[in-house]
């Protein structure tokens, strides 16, 4: 939740933290800025995680009911929570997914962070164990989109 950055709570705690350092020119949050900040930095990374994943799942939660209230709400919504296992948060959703790739494709998309990430991370073959519907991505993206149909479909009966 990228917009995160643009609350004014979340801009200031950077700024008592990290001072005028992790924004840019034009006031905003220079995300890539924080990023080397705290990656590779265990107590900067854990800091920065406990400040904004409770804002993350307050958002989500509002979301929710918002989508709730609506006089057709939609039969399915759908987050994306990079950390769900990690910050044993995956008992706040009826169901869960999980998309996973190959190592090298995943080094490739991260570059030099893969092995700090990782580190932190369950494995692939635990998250797909807990998890009730997992993909590899090593196909094409129809492929992605018929399993993904699939899950939907399951999900609204």
């Amino acid at each position: 939740m990228h917009e995160l950055y643009e609350d004014e709570a979340v801009r200031s705690a950077l700024r008592e933290r990290y001072g005028d350092a992790v924004f840019a020119e034009d006031g905003s949050v220079d995300r890539s800025t924080v990023g080397e900040r705290v990656f590779g930095e265990p107590e900067e990374l854990l800091w920065l995680e406990r400040f904004l994943h409770p804002l993350v799942m307050a958002r989500t939660e509002a979301w929710r009911e918002d989508l709730s209230r609506l006089p057709d709400p939609p039969p399915l919504a759908v987050n994306e929570v990079p950390l769900l296992y990690e910050t044993g948060s995956e008992d706040r959703f009826d169901a869960v997914v999980v998309i996973s790739a190959e190592r090298e494709l995943r080094a490739e998309r991260a570059g030099d962070r893969l092995d700090d990430r990782e580190r932190r991370l369950m494995s692939d073959a635990e998250k797909v164990d807990r998890a009730d519907f997992s993909y590899v991505n090593d196909g094409s993206l129809d492929d992605l989109d018929a399993f993904v149909s699939e899950v939907v479909r399951t999900l609204t009966r």
